[in-house]
């Protein structure tokens, strides 16, 4: 089964709060119980066509992208290609919900979220650091405006 095939099985039982993330080769195995590793055998760019792909499809999610802050002082002569791989990102993530943030603040987040909730983690062939896309799944046809009013409403029962 392809890495496309088994996201696709999976994305219908993930919801809020779950994760999918699209990495580097250097992205480590992490132990915890509720991290699923799936390898693409691709680079970074096409495993992510992919699965922001599916996630457009899929209507009970909508993805917040996290990047690396570190990313965005990263550059060819750091990395070899950095320069290419950030203008492809910068061009698929356009008009999603994208914020930067410090690679360890990332681990944090996800180190929290493991605890209660799922983790797809999409390993890719990409060699430059600091380029992998970690994407936390919100509630796809809910917003934060009406859960504000909702809770306005419980507040004054």
């Amino acid at each position: 089964m392809s890495y496309r095939e088994e996201l696709a099985e999976v994305l219908p039982l993930l919801g809020h709060r779950n994760w999918i993330l699209v990495v580097d080769k250097a992205y480590p195995l992490q132990s915890s119980e509720g991290i699923q590793y799936i390898n693409s055998g691709e680079d970074l760019i096409p495993a992510l066509k992919s699965v922001l792909g599916l996630l457009s499809e899929a209507s009970h999610v909508k993805p917040i992208v996290y990047l690396d802050k570190e990313l965005s002082c990263m550059d060819d002569t750091l990395s070899p290609g950095c320069d290419q791989l950030k203008a492809e990102l910068a061009q698929l993530t356009q008009g999603w919900d994208v914020h930067q943030i410090l690679h360890d603040e990332v681990f944090a987040k996800l180190d929290a979220a493991s605890k209660l909730f799922n983790v797809v983690v999409i390993k890719t062939e990409s060699l430059i650091p600091y380029t992998s896309v970690f994407i936390e799944l919100d509630c796809g046809y809910w917003s934060s405006d009406r859960e504000q009013v909702l809770r306005s409403r419980l507040a004054s029962l």
